[in-house]
């Protein structure tokens, strides 16, 4: 018999934006393999995390996906789904809502974020008072005096894989101190799993480094610099054979009576975000275009190329957008041109 480190994840109820919680069970096993079904749930304090009232507070946390952890002896990441006693699902459950049973949809995120300081509370990079050199040479930047936060963001692409998490890459993003890695997976339920999963890593990296992830969508306000998104690439068979830009356009064209429903799901203070700068769409409109990165969705140019055969990405989601909720959405309004 063996003692694992069972590490429960799950969102909690805070609003506009939910954070990640988490807790240890130790648990005897032999032979452990790393499977769902040799999991139990487990219960929380509800009313610590705005999920219950103190009067009835137990939640069930009901293990969805399981990943090695990479920095624990005997460690497991168990990403968690929350549910009310009686077994359905709690309000805050954006998994929940996922329809996507037999994995059709394939998901791509881009997430984009800020590596910020503890002490001075500002990206790494920026100077207490003042400003760094404006945007241009931090994009994909080499070297020292453009590029900030390498070793964390290295160190968090290992992690990731060593948790046999799908992830594709990572790059210094427009602004200085903001990066993005991005991850793809069949199955929109596993896209939003690994989504939660690598920002766990990131974040609980960043204890020992002394910084903290914004994910706010424009933390730094009104000013001539980048906000962060997460842009999701999304396909499903229709758009992966249909060879017909008609059918790409009647898809595209699902999307645009139903914004405000999107909108409200791709994350708060994206207003501050979508402004119809900085490679965004502004807020109000909706438009789509190929190779267009000054739209709402951009249909990729290797799409065309290949045929109209491939994918589309929304570009509006925010960084601290909910990849549940957001693929649950798109897939919504996709099925609803079908």
């Amino acid at each position: 018999m063996a003692k694992i480190k069972l590490e429960y994840i799950w969102l909690d109820g805070y609003e506009p934006t939910q954070n990640l919680r988490s807790k240890t069970k130790v648990e005897e096993h032999e032979n452990f393999k790393g499977t769902l079904e040799e999991l139990g749930n487990w219960s929380f304090d509800g009313s610590s995390t705005k999920q219950a009232e103190g009067g009835s507070s137990d939640c069930l946390l009901v293990p969805v996906a399981i990943y090695p952890d990479p920095t624990r002896i005997n460690g497991w990441l168990v990403m968690s789904e929350v549910m009310y006693a009686d077994g359905t699902p709690h309000p805050s459950n954006g998994r929940a809502t996922i329809d996507d049973d037999n994995e059709d949809f394939w998901f791509g995120f881009e997430q984009e974020y800020f590596i910020m300081d503890t002490k001075t509370q500002l990206p790494l990079g920026f100077p207490v008072g003042g400003y760094p050199a404006p945007q241009g040479m931090y994009y994909c930047s080499v070297g020292g005096k453009n590029t900030h936060g390498r070793k964390l963001v290295e160190e968090h692409a290992d992690l990731c894989i060593a948790a046999g998490i799908n992830f594709e890459g990572i790059n210094q993003e427009v602004a200085c101190g903001q990066w993005e890695f991005q991850l793809f997976a069949k199955g929109a339920k596993k896209a939003g799993d690994e989504i939660w999963v690598a920002r766990y890593l990131l974040d609980r990296l960043t204890e020992k480094y002394g910084y903290y992830i914004e994910y706010h969508p424009k933390p730094l306000g009104d000013t001539d610099w980048n906000g962060s998104g997460m842009h999701a690439n999304f396909s499903n068979t229709v758009l992966r054979t249909c060879g017909d830009q008609a059918t790409y356009e009647r898809i595209c064209e699902a999307f645009r009576p139903v914004t405000a429903e999107h909108i409200a799901v791709y994350g708060a203070y994206n207003d501050q975000r979508l402004t119809g700068k900085h490679e965004t769409a502004s807020i109000h409109d909706f438009s789509y275009g190929v190779s267009d990165r000054g739209c709402s969705i951009r249909i990729p140019l290797m799409t065309v190329q290949k045929g109209w055969k491939g994918w589309l990405e929304d570009r509006r989601p925010a960084s601290n957008g909910d990849p549940y909720k957001i693929a649950a959405r798109i897939i919504k309004t996709v099925n609803s041109a079908l």
